[in-house]
């Protein structure tokens, strides 16, 4: 009993104490909240001034905006609640005044409180960007990698570290991971909120859809590969971490210094200058006994994101049967019966849920089957009344109409397709050309032998076949490509063979000469020049 006795005052001391913290978020909730957002504002455009009242109506004047203050007096009543909540502080400084109407307005003079900066800052922060979409810093994981096998290598290094390029490099390191950490946390709080909606359309859901199969799959990934690497970089420097430290506190004790001095001052220290900060950053890429790493649970949210990405995939196809949730019509619906009169609330409840009296449809009956009137209906054939008109009584069709597909990018990558094929083509014939002659004494190239082969199957195709007294010849064996400009002709040479070599195999065709040329050179008809034949 002693012991609990010893141990409720201390606790009823930090009760108060958390409680004196919490009470400086209170204007931010305040119905006056953009009067004092805005007195808060000027406060921390100042570094160590106090201000007046009169001061302060001078700067929200300028500034103008909706938390503009009317009167004096009014200020005065902002600014008195602001320093029981302890956002601000009275200032001590000496006040000169030649009168004493001056003396009046000048006495009372504020100053910004360190709790106060901090929480006018996190406001500001999370009124400009709350819903924005952060973009996750994965380039940062690379240079806490770097830094840190630059650390471990400083650490183990004969005669240890030098303590300013320590101090640097662990500075630094810390920094790039609390950057990247706080937009991990940012980007996947956005993802969690927009995965929860369920009035996602078909053009959200797609682009939230290649979102998380890309972005996300691509930073988990990143960091996957990464985790293992600086976990072993942060083993290899543990052991040598109290010993840096210590040395880095005899080189630049910095704000530590004040410690000693001043018992009832609490400091805090830059990143890094602490094993605790090692341990924490240790934690968030390791798995211990009882606490799973932040890279563990990086990837159990992103599986919690692909279900939540299912399950939004589920109810679109339950809408697409009729199965839609109408949790935002009846929301919007019940705000309609909120603010409308009562006449307006019975006609909004009739054309809402369609509450008319009875109503008869005129359905055409089958054309083929007449039937007589004095048939019961009882016993008469039965009219099919379209699902459409039964259940809502419209004829007209539901659903937006599908949006044209945009074939584009197929068509630039056909389009660059077909250009690389058509200089590979043209690369093909000036080899030809080049070669022609030679084919016995160069190898070509695959695209080269493709065309020759492609031009002599042509040529070969378009031949015209006749007899002599001991043999047969053709003649008109000739192909022309006009985009190419190259033609090709082939005649028939008994006793000589064309070898055609190429990196693919050599090709021999015997009793066959073969002539390779522009399509600017002299006809057919005319004599060919004896390098434009090949022949072996």
């Amino acid at each position: 009993m002693e012991g609990k006795e010893a141990d409720a005052p201390q606790g009823r001391e930090t009760d108060a104490e958390d409680w004196q913290r919490l009470s400086a978020y209170a204007y931010l909730s305040a119905p006056e909240r953009l009067e004092y957002i805005a007195v808060m504002r000027v406060f921390c455009g100042t570094l160590l001034a106090d201000l007046s009242v009169p001061d302060l109506m001078g700067k929200l004047a300028e500034r103008g905006g909706p938390g503009a203050v009317p009167d004096a007096e009014t200020l005065t009543r902002r600014l008195e609640e602001l320093v029981r909540w302890g956002n601000l502080l009275r200032s001590t400084h000496t006040v000169r005044a030649t009168s004493i109407s001056e003396y009046q307005r000048s006495r009372s003079r504020y100053q910004l409180s360190k709790l106060g900066e901090r929480v006018q800052r996190d406001a500001d922060e999370v009124l400009s960007g709350a819903d924005a979409a952060r973009e996750v810093s994965s380039e940062l994981l690379a240079l806490v990698d770097r830094g840190l096998r630059e650390i471990a290598a400083m650490a183990a290094a004969p005669g240890g570290a030098d303590p300013q390029r320590a101090l640097e490099r662990i500075s630094t390191l810390f920094v790039q991971f609390a950057d990247f950490a706080e937009s991990v946390r940012d980007f996947y709080a956005y993802l969690g909120q927009v995965l929860a909606r369920y009035d996602l359309d078909s053009a959200e859901y797609q682009g939230f859809k290649e979102l998380l199969l890309d972005y996300v799959q691509a930073i988990t990934e990143d960091v996957s590969f990464r985790a293992p690497r600086i976990a072993a970089h942060l083993d290899a420097v543990r052991p040598h971490l109290p010993a840096l430290l210590a040395r880095i506190d005899q080189h630049t004790a910095g704000i530590g210094a004040l410690a000693g001095g001043l018992p009832e001052t609490r400091v805090q220290r830059s990143r890094g200058r602490d094993l605790a900060d090692w341990e924490g950053l240790r934690e968030w890429f390791t798995t211990g006994g009882a606490h799973s790493s932040q890279v563990d649970q990086l990837r159990d949210a992103t599986l919690r994101a692909l279900h939540s990405l299912l399950a939004n995939a589920k109810r679109m196809l339950r809408s697409a049967s009729g199965e839609m949730s109408r949790r935002k019509d009846l929301l919007r619906l019940a705000a309609w019966f909120d603010a409308a009169e009562p006449e307006e609330a019975h006609d909004l409840a009739v054309a809402a849920f369609g509450l008319y009296g009875a109503r008869h449809l005129g359905v055409a009956p089958d054309p083929d089957g007449s039937v007589p009137a004095y048939v019961s209906w009882w016993t008469g054939p039965v009219v099919d009344v379209p699902v459409a008109l039964r259940e809502r009584g419209s004829r007209a069709p539901r659903g937006r109409a599908a949006a044209a597909e945009d074939h584009s990018e197929q068509k630039h990558r056909l389009m660059e397709q077909a250009r690389r094929q058509a200089a590979a083509r043209r690369s093909a014939a000036d080899e030809l050309r080049s070669a022609s002659g030679r084919f016995d004494q160069v190898r070509l190239g695959a695209p080269a032998m493709r065309l020759l082969l492609e031009l002599l199957t042509t040529a070969l195709g378009n031949a015209r076949l006749h007899r002599d007294a001991d043999d047969f010849l053709f003649d008109g064996a000739q192909a022309d490509d006009a985009d190419l400009g190259i033609r090709l002709t082939a005649w028939r040479t008994p006793g000589r063979s064309t070898v055609l070599r190429s990196v693919d195999g050599d090709l021999t065709a015997d009793d066959l000469t073969v002539a390779v040329e522009s399509t600017s050179a002299p006809a057919v008809g005319e004599p060919m020049p004896e390098a434009g034949e090949a022949s072996a």
